[in-house]
């Protein structure tokens, strides 16, 4: 078993800016609160973790999930709240004896060391016996297909094979939690699919809890059960993939999953009795029967929103009174689609367009200046108050 609990947990560092701003106050962090105690980095984060469950924490630079990680494995000491693996409270514990392992960004691999003596060492400290070391070590490196690079050097390797060895030198020793601290993050386009997919792999076939940090949203999406969206220290969101990209918390979690960045327009929810719709551009959308039972449960009451849509929901011609209209600023061929950026209702709007729908019929004829018609319905539509949060939740 490899339950982790992080409950209640803050990370606050001293606020050693002596500068003064204009008028004698100090300077203050723009995207991190500061408090008379110091800088919080992380805060109030609260995380259950389930035993062989990977988790993925995601967000911006700077907006705390490393250091979260990195409390985790007790590389940063724990400012506030409890850390607990399997029910033990581990605040305090050393990070050698948290039955932890961590594979890191720069895969901190000894050069002087074969790929063998690498994945060995850890066992080594721990004064295992040769022929398990052995056994353990072949192991790993048949599961990270590396077994042909034992007795190379870490010069001799790629950049994915290098952190195959990080993998496999972590994994040796069967840590309860596996930690990642942006693995990919040095590899090119087409190695850190490559190594998605063996990470996919590997958690199929090794008995441990994962916990694994990313600003790749790609990442996150593909490699996690449950994702943790982070923002300026502060937990914005947790849920299943699906779960951030169909209902979004807020509109820094829309915007942040999903590419391109949703689509949001200024406009008016009207409540008429127990039924929603939305006004945009003097257009009513019927909002769809799912989303008006959410917003009729929390007594959404009529004021102006945010109204946002993915553009991959926006469908394009057709004519009609609730047709929205629009120019052809940029066309991006992404080969299986296009992506349009329309200049409509005074903004940008971006439109995916598949190159070829199921008809066979080809779009990828639409040009620069041309004048488009497009509209989305009412069951594609996210609506948020002027706080930001969503109103359906």
């Amino acid at each position: 078993m490899a339950e982790v609990s992080l409950r209640h947990i803050k990370k606050i560092y001293p606020n050693n800016e002596k500068k003064k701003g204009k008028k004698g106050e100090p300077q203050k962090k723009s995207n991190l609160k500061v408090t008379a105690e110091g800088v919080v980095a992380v805060d109030d984060f609260n995380l259950e973790i389930a035993d062989r469950e990977f988790v993925v924490l995601v967000g911006p630079s700077g907006c705390g999930k490393s250091t979260t990680l990195r409390m985790v494995a007790g590389l940063e000491e724990i400012s506030g709240g409890e850390l607990l693996i399997d029910g033990k409270l581990v605040n305090d514990v050393a990070p050698k004896d948290r039955d932890i392992a961590m594979v890191f960004q720069s895969y901190a691999l000894y050069p002087h060391m074969t790929v063998r003596e690498n994945m060995a060492f850890p066992l080594k400290l721990k004064k295992v016996p040769q022929d398990e070391i052995d056994r353990k070590v072949n192991e790993a490196a048949e599961i990270l297909g590396i077994t042909e690079y034992l007795e190379r050097k870490p010069k001799a390797l790629s950049g994915g094979q290098r952190q195959r060895v990080a993998i496999g030198r972590a994994i040796v020793r069967e840590p309860k939690v596996l930690l990642m601290d942006e693995p990919l993050s040095n590899l090119d386009a087409k190695l850190r699919n490559q190594m998605r997919a063996e990470i996919i792999k590997l958690r199929q076939r090794i008995n441990t809890t994962f916990m694994y940090v990313t600003h790749d949203q790609t990442e996150a999406m593909t490699l996690g059960d449950r994702i943790v969206i982070m923002k300026d220290g502060e937990v914005q969101q947790i849920g299943t993939p699906q779960e951030v990209f169909d209902h979004p918390a807020n509109l820094f979690v829309s915007g942040f999953i999903g590419v391109p960045q949703m689509n949001y327009f200024n406009a008016k929810l009207v409540r008429t009795g127990d039924k929603y719709t939305a006004e945009l551009d003097g257009k009513k959308i019927e909002i769809s029967a799912e989303k008006q039972a959410r917003l009729l449960a929390h007594n959404v009451e009529s004021q102006d929103i945010t109204l946002g849509v993915r553009p991959e929901h926006i469908a394009l011609f057709g004519e009609g009174k609730d047709m929205f209209h629009g120019t052809v600023d940029v066309s991006e061929m992404m080969g299986s689609s296009v992506h349009l950026h329309l200049q409509s209702l005074g903004q940008n709007v971006i439109v995916i367009v598949q190159t070829m729908d199921l008809q066979g019929v080809h779009h990828d004829g639409i040009k620069i200046g041309d004048k488009i018609a497009f509209t989305f319905g009412g069951n594609v539509v996210h609506l948020f108050g002027k706080d930001g949060k969503n109103l359906e939740f």
